[in-house]
């Protein structure tokens, strides 16, 4: 165990898996202006999963992985409903949500820490 941060200590991964999940992060980032990287960002989520296993990069996967899940179903609430008007409220606030997300995962993987809490 750590002495300093009172958590489990994990391996640490090397710089290339930090750098997968930032293009991640970018990817989902630049969904705003070019949609389908939402989609190439999942995908290279999955395909890079294993490589993270054990590591604290893992979290940041699970993290990117729940972002894109959630935000499609709310994508989808928020087109069905558009012609009931409230949709335009669900995907504005689904907007701010995935910036959020997307904010606070970037900078905690800047720092070196994972997204959800061990133990």
């Amino acid at each position: 165990m750590s002495e300093e941060t009172g958590q489990p200590e994990q391996p640490s991964p090397d710089g290339s898996i930090k750098k997968v999940a930032t293009l991640v992060y970018a990817l989902q980032a630049g969904a705003f202006i070019v949609p389908i990287s939402f989609f190439a960002a999942v995908i290279v989520n999955y395909v890079k999963k294993d490589d993270v296993a054990g590591t604290w990069v893992e979290s940041h996967f699970r993290w990117q992985i729940r972002t894109f899940w959630f935000g499609l179903l709310w994508a989808f609430f928020g087109v069905i409903t558009l012609i009931m008007g409230i949709g335009y409220f669900i995907l504005i606030g689904l907007a701010g949500w995935t910036i959020y997300r997307i904010a606070k995962g970037w900078l905690a993987l800047a720092d070196g820490k994972p997204m959800y809490l061990e133990g």
